[in-house]
């Protein structure tokens, strides 16, 4: 993969966090990992999906323009 990868992980879903992470090690591009503090697997906790919706517009602005 080329193109630019953000990923999002919550910090309590352990087993993909570290998925992420080995993940973003191996990617030959430029990457970023937000770890969304206290959120699970489906972001369901307040605020989690609202953080992932302004993790990726920031990345999207960055990268598309």
């Amino acid at each position: 993969m080329r193109a630019p990868t953000l990923l999002i992980v919550g910090s309590r879903d352990e087993p993909v966090l570290g998925l992420n992470r080995e993940t973003q090690r191996q990617l030959r591009c430029e990457s970023r990992l937000e770890v969304v503090d206290g959120a699970t697997h489906l972001f369901e906790e307040p605020g989690a999906l609202a953080t992932v919706a302004r993790l990726a517009t920031d990345w999207f602005i960055e990268h598309l323009n």
